[in-house]
């Protein structure tokens, strides 16, 4: 009897023993979930596609760009296309805070292209490489082009001034919430506030923002006019979107942007948007209002220049002229930003 209570006692103690290991490795793996697979978790869920855009290396690397004119790759170092860039997209007599805000922004789209292309291939205009030279991504212009372009003048002194501003931002780039910015956009003029994406685009992203841009006042392209004969603008909009009974009195703006640039527009029995009208008829931006001379033409007037998403090249410059240095101006525009 004394044996048998001796051995009940050691199976009770063996039991509460093995319920104390299974209660310290439930708490391990508890732990583990908390601090390590829940946060990854949350990433993912949260972040979603933004987990393709990691932090980027300052490490010496090439680039390559498919040259739409003479259909063929350039592979070149990246502050080299960088300074291209720069080159094609913004004066060089702009100040020199604003050139270092462009080579960012340059950068930062460059390698957000290269990102792209790594995970779901280059796009259908240059399928041999992740960029192109032309507006579709971002002009590119080789020191040989600009030298034929501006004359060597321009190249001991423009050129120059480029490198300077890309040299001296070497590396860097935008990130949002620990990611790599994927569409640092970029424009002409703004005719005085930003544009959210999602009023000009599809995707509503949270660095691009409406936001003021209130030193434009050297910006070209303010309150412009163009005038199109009624019957020219009734033909043109038959023939892209069949819209019928269009006259004075069937044209008008129904609704504009946080931005100012028209979303919808009545023309005769049909809405468009107000992108339709400045593709359709060249106008420099859809920020624009619209007015009639008799019933023999339609002026429009029109304020900045391009699509109003993210940076106003105009407006970067007016805040280097007022003593904002590249990454005030960066973070600005780029709402939520840093550089880095």
């Amino acid at each position: 009897m004394k044996i048998r209570a001796r051995m009940r006692r050691r199976f009770r103690f063996r039991i509460r023993n093995w319920a104390l290991v299974r209660l310290c490795a439930a708490t391990v793996g508890i732990m583990i979930f908390a601090l390590v697979l829940l946060p990854l978790f949350l990433v993912v869920f949260f972040h979603g596609d933004e987990v393709s855009f990691p932090r980027v290396e300052r490490e010496s690397r090439t680039i390559t760009v498919y040259r739409q004119q003479e259909g063929r790759t350039l592979t070149l170092d990246l502050e080299s296309y960088v300074a291209g860039v720069v080159a094609g997209e913004m004066p060089a007599t702009f100040e020199m805070e604003a050139l270092k805000a462009q080579a960012v922004a340059a950068r930062t789209y460059g390698l957000s292209k290269i990102t792209r292309a790594a995970a779901g291939g280059n796009a259908a205009e240059h399928p041999n490489a992740p960029l192109c030279d032309t507006t579709h991504c971002q002009v590119y212009r080789t020191e040989e082009e600009l030298t034929e372009l501006k004359g060597t003048g321009w190249m001991e002194d423009g050129w120059l001034k480029i490198q300077e501003a890309t040299e001296s931002t070497a590396g860097e780039i935008m990130y949002y919430e620990g990611n790599m910015v994927e569409q640092p956009l970029f424009h002409s003029a703004s005719g005085g506030r930003t544009e959210n994406s999602e009023d000009v685009f599809v995707s509503a992203l949270p660095y691009l923002r409406s936001v003021e841009s209130r030193f434009e006042g050297e910006a070209p392209y303010q309150n412009e006019s163009i005038s199109i004969s009624l019957s020219t603008f009734e033909k043109k909009i038959k023939e892209k979107y069949g819209a019928a009974n269009i006259s004075p009195n069937t044209i008008k703006i129904l609704t504009k942007s946080d931005g100012g640039r028209v979303e919808e527009i009545q023309v005769g029995d049909k809405v468009l948007r107000g992108r339709d009208i400045r593709e359709l008829f060249g106008l420099r931006s859809a920020n624009f209002s619209l007015a009639f001379n008799g019933n023999e033409d339609i002026v429009f007037t029109t304020h900045g220049y391009g699509h109003g998403v993210g940076m106003s090249q105009w407006g970067a410059n007016g805040m280097a002229k007022a003593g904002y240095n590249y990454k005030d101006i960066l973070q600005h525009y780029y709402v939520g930003v840093t550089v880095e």
